[in-house]
């Protein structure tokens, strides 16, 4: 199995940036960001599918940069010009799958949450 360690997360006024950390245990293919507020379906921030291709939300396109680092396993979530609406709570994730696209059901590890929260 693999275990993710997500870090990160916090409090911050519109505006302000954060940066997600999630680092694995070892290899997956497919490493992912999701989110979910309070009274909210789950939905994908971003990911960097197995053949490096990298893929971000229309929500968050320009704001949200999302990284890898292959040697450490190591996914990264750099969130700018935060705004309320990018409360939620942040999963890392990831999946033996290619090309699982956003699809939860095809994420096989999933990190703790970390908490984002933006003041107006």
């Amino acid at each position: 199995q693999v275990q993710l360690v997500e870090s990160g997360g916090g409090s911050v006024q519109a505006g302000g940036s954060l940066r997600l950390s999630c680092a694995a245990s070892g290899y997956t293919p497919t490493m992912a960001w999701f989110r979910q507020a309070p009274g909210k379906e789950r939905e994908g921030v971003g990911a960097i599918y197995g053949g490096g291709e990298s893929f971000v939300a229309d929500s968050v396109k320009g704001r949200f940069t999302i990284s890898k680092d292959n040697a450490k396993h190591t996914l990264s979530l750099q969130m700018n010009s935060l705004k309320p609406e990018d409360t939620a709570l942040y999963y890392c994730a990831a999946s033996t799958h290619p090309y699982p696209l956003m699809a939860r059901g095809r994420y096989d590890y999933w990190g703790q949450g970390n908490q984002v929260t933006v003041s107006s």
